[in-house]
């Protein structure tokens, strides 16, 4: 067991009490400092959902009361280039869910927890005829595919795509490019996975 106070609520920080939160394999990575750059004790998780129980004085796009998403960044510097395009995650100063440092010389502390704390430009809401539980892996797999298909205009129905490899964000790649109108061919390198990626996820052709 491992208890921690979270940071104090800042003028533009909404706390968010943790209902649902997936499970990302950088979790894994992290936790188990694969990458070499873990910093302990550790609180994981950044596919979280949850109902906001407190807001900031100048917090204006969420209420008490709401669901919402938190994905893998909780602050950025707002002053640079990328942060100016909307692309915080090439901010220089972009603040991770977990395993970070917060402006107040704090960690960061993820999902895997009762509460959280986020700077409101980096909480989402959540639509109400959305499942909470269903919700969380669209904060990490889901907006992995979704944004470079937005990004570089190809939402528009009517194209074909392959998806290479039916993991988590395949599976994701799937079920967003097929809602977009797509044909859709699951690129694996055995027949496995062909009867979830055709009659589950609803892939157009499968390609071993």
């Amino acid at each position: 067991p491992y208890t921690y106070t979270v940071r104090n609520t800042g003028p533009e920080d909404v706390v968010v009490k943790v209902l649902y939160c997936g499970i990302c394999h950088t979790d894994i990575h992290q936790a188990k400092n694969h990458l070499g750059a873990s910093k302990y004790p550790m609180v994981p998780g950044h596919e979280v959902v949850g109902e906001v129980v407190e807001v900031g004085p100048e917090v204006s796009k969420h209420r008490v009361g709401d669901v919402v998403g938190v994905g893998v960044i909780v602050g950025c510097c707002r002053e640079c280039r990328p942060c100016k395009a909307n692309v915080e995650q090439y901010c220089n100063k972009r603040i991770w869910s977990y395993n970070d440092v917060y402006t107040d010389g704090r960690p960061t502390q993820g999902g895997f927890a009762s509460t959280i704390v986020v700077d409101q430009k980096f909480v989402v809401p959540i639509p109400a005829d959305l499942a909470p539980e269903q919700a969380a892996p669209l904060l990490c797999a889901g907006v992995t595919v979704y944004s470079p298909l937005k990004h570089f205009g190809l939402t528009d129905p009517g194209l074909r795509g392959g998806i290479l490899g039916l993991g988590g964000v395949g599976h994701m790649g799937v079920k967003v490019a097929k809602a977009m109108g797509h044909h859709v061919t699951v690129i694996s390198s055995s027949s496995r996975k062909r009867a979830e990626a055709m009659d589950e996820l609803g892939a157009d052709a499968y390609l071993v």
